[in-house]
């Protein structure tokens, strides 16, 4: 972590024990082992905010990306409804150009056949639904 070897970590401890003693080394020790807990503790939290806050960042970026995105992509989609609009209002006009005024109204065309009557093929009897349903004795 700090670059510490096992040897240095001995040679502290024997300096510890001669300084401290036996009687206040183990709550010396703990003590320490508390404030290392609490200090990693600490480290963790501010890196887990910083890494929320980094996430809620990123998010808000996409976001405003897919926004800006949808924005052009509304914008292309109006500007092709006008220029399509556009395009219609000319072929009408070149339309209305080339064909020539008519004031009255196309005769409605009668079929050739349209005075003769069709014949209609003869039907066997059929009895109506309700007539002819007695059982039959096999």
């Amino acid at each position: 972590m700090f670059g510490i070897s096992s040897g240095e970590l001995f040679f502290i401890a024997i300096i510890a024990l001669i300084v401290l003693g036996p009687e206040r080394l183990p709550k010396a020790t703990r003590f320490a082992g508390m404030w290392v807990r609490r200090a990693r503790n600490q480290w963790h939290s501010v890196k887990d905010e910083l890494e929320r806050e980094l996430a809620a960042e990123e998010l808000k970026r996409n976001l405003q990306d897919a926004e800006a995105a949808f924005r052009d992509t509304e914008q292309q989609i109006k500007d092709g409804g006008a220029q399509a609009r556009r395009e219609f209002e000319q072929m009408r006009a070149s339309i209305q150009e080339t064909e020539p005024p008519t004031d009255t109204k196309p005769d409605l065309i009668e079929p050739a056949n349209a005075g003769a009557e069709t014949p209609i093929a003869a039907t066997p009897d059929i009895p109506e639904p309700g007539q002819g349903d007695e059982p039959r004795n096999a």
